[in-house]
């Protein structure tokens, strides 16, 4: 189910068919390092993931992680969108590339929409974003979307910097 378009992606629900792309963003060595280990090591554990992350936030909250594709071709770029975590006050922007899509101008595009959606169509009062300390690219994709620094937070082993935006 397609939830957002924008000029050159299109977001839409992750489904089981998606396994195969989620394995290999989630294994990739820079969302291991910026995002954390989801427990994804082969296509059974995507399948799970999928079923239990993405899918299963639909279910709970009418929004989640949305794979991000090209419209012109229909290829798999990475994800992007709302997680509602127990640990924050409000839903949180996420976002995860594929190194080879990166500084195209896709996560800043992909956010924006996502934020828009949050807002507009959610009517969502407020969002959130978490950001490894020393990812300054990410702390640029929140700049440039409108979230700015409030506080360091630590969720569970570390510290991380959280990011906010008042609609």
């Amino acid at each position: 189910m397609q939830i957002i378009e924008t000029e050159r992606l299109r977001l839409r629900e992750i489904v089981e068919n998606d396994a195969p792309f989620i394995l290999e963003l989630l294994t990739d060595p820079s969302f291991l390092e910026n995002i954390g280990d989801r427990g994804v090591s082969d296509l059974a554990s995507a399948v799970h993931y999928v079923r239990n992350g993405p899918r299963a936030s639909y279910a709970r909250h009418g929004y989640g992680l949305w794979l991000v594709e090209l419209k012109e071709t229909g290829e798999a770029l990475g994800m992007s969108g709302l997680v509602r975590r127990d640990t924050l006050p409000a839903p949180d922007i996420g976002y995860a590339f594929l190194p080879r899509y990166w500084s195209k101008g896709y996560a800043v595009e992909a956010c924006t929409a996502v934020r828009d959606h949050a807002i507009r169509t959610l009517g969502l009062p407020r969002l959130l974003a978490i950001v490894s300390p020393g990812n300054e690219a990410s702390v640029k994709v929140l700049a440039r979307i409108g979230l700015h620094f409030q506080a360091i937070v630590n969720l569970g082993e570390e510290d991380l910097q959280l990011f906010a935006l008042d609609a």
